[in-house]
């Protein structure tokens, strides 16, 4: 066997070895390289008489074209090779579920559900959102407010203040969304018609009680605002947040620094179902929010002549009014951010609450 014979023998059997492109482009640099093997025999084809080049070159050559194809072959084939063996190991099984988008699997918390629903309700009475700050002065959050310096009243809010400043002054957390109605009433002249959702704080914990806290409040002020515009709008707003045709309401005298006079409104209901307390109906009482007609102080801190304006005023709490409705019987759990309490009480976020088409569809 000749000298070529033998080279070609080595490298088709290391063409046939290869087992894969890497390997393959290994035996192909070392075969037809800069410096391969056949590259140097073919650098001889110089030095050669022209008899010599005549058969000793045509060998090189036709050495380097069966390498050369050899290599290209195997080539192919380590490649179809690879494409199979990817698309074995990234096979899709098309039994199996498709995983839900984002947007089916996130849920809207059920506080800014109750916000979306008990706008949907009052703006189709005409109110309008306001909204304030809530690190407040002690001035929006009690004074103008009715609760004077010293007023035993304001030790109805467990309060958290915030270390004196540089004049004395404390400012709040604010313990109410009332300090928004003061700040309306200065920019905006009557007639008002806003409801104010929002956070609060108290210092106060426990399973239907929490430090921070959600209020919706609303206000109402013109010339001829009276209490019994009051009870109709409590009453259409309680028909259609709990989804009834009929509800039947009273209201108890009570004590609030900013209104006067003062009311309590008890809601009758059916709690006989456990957590889930149903409205429009049974023989129950139970408390729902608190109202009034605005104080003339109030009025007067807000820059109204009480003489020319009168208005009304609620509020209620927000988590409280969704435990009511949903059946939710902690609080805390409102604020623990545990994903599968979500997933059972929250909302799919593309249906969103409106009067027709219902509030918590």
């Amino acid at each position: 066997m000749s000298e070529l014979d033998t080279l070609q023998h080595t490298l088709l059997s290391d063409i046939v070895a290869a087992a894969d492109e890497a390997a393959i482009e290994a035996v192909r640099v070392s075969a037809l390289g800069k410096k391969g093997s056949i590259s140097e025999l073919l650098k001889t084809l110089g030095t050669m008489t022209p008899e010599e080049r005549q058969t000793r070159g045509a060998a090189i050559n036709a050495l380097k074209t069966v390498v050369g194809d050899a290599i290209a072959a195997r080539k192919s084939e380590l490649k179809d090779q690879a494409i199979n063996a990817r698309l074995a190991r990234e096979t899709v099984d098309i039994s199996l579920p498709v995983r839900s988008s984002p947007a089916e699997r996130g849920r809207i918390h059920p506080i800014s559900q109750i916000i979306d629903e008990i706008t949907a309700i009052f703006a189709d009475m005409g109110f309008s959102i306001a909204e304030g700050p809530d690190i407040e002065t002690d001035y929006y959050n009690f004074t103008a407010l009715n609760f004077p310096e010293g007023h035993p009243a304001r030790e109805m809010h467990d309060t958290f203040f915030f270390s004196p400043d540089e004049k004395g002054e404390r400012k709040v957390l604010r313990t109410h969304t009332s300090p928004v109605q003061i700040r309306t009433m200065e920019a905006q002249k009557p007639p008002i018609r806003i409801i104010i959702p929002g956070k609060t704080y108290r210092q106060d914990s426990d399973a239907t009680h929490s430090p921070m806290f959600h209020q919706v409040e609303g206000l109402v002020v013109d010339t001829k605002s009276n209490v019994a515009n009051m009870r109709w709008i409590l009453e259409e707003f309680c028909k259609a947040f709990f989804e009834v045709d009929n509800v039947t309401m009273r209201f108890r005298p009570s004590f609030f620094p900013f209104t006067e006079p003062s009311f309590e409104v008890d809601i009758q209901c059916d709690r006989s179902s456990g957590p889930i307390v149903k409205f429009g109906e049974g023989t129950d009482w139970m408390e729902i929010l608190g109202c009034g007609m605005v104080h003339p102080n109030v009025l007067r801190a807000g820059g109204l002549d009480p003489d020319v304006y009168q208005g009304f005023a609620w509020g209620m709490g927000l988590d409280r009014i969704a435990m009511l409705k949903y059946g939710m019987p902690d609080l805390r759990n409102f604020f623990d951010a545990d994903v599968r309490w979500m997933s059972h009480y929250g909302f799919r976020p593309l249906d969103m609450p409106t009067l027709f088409g219902g509030l918590s569809a």
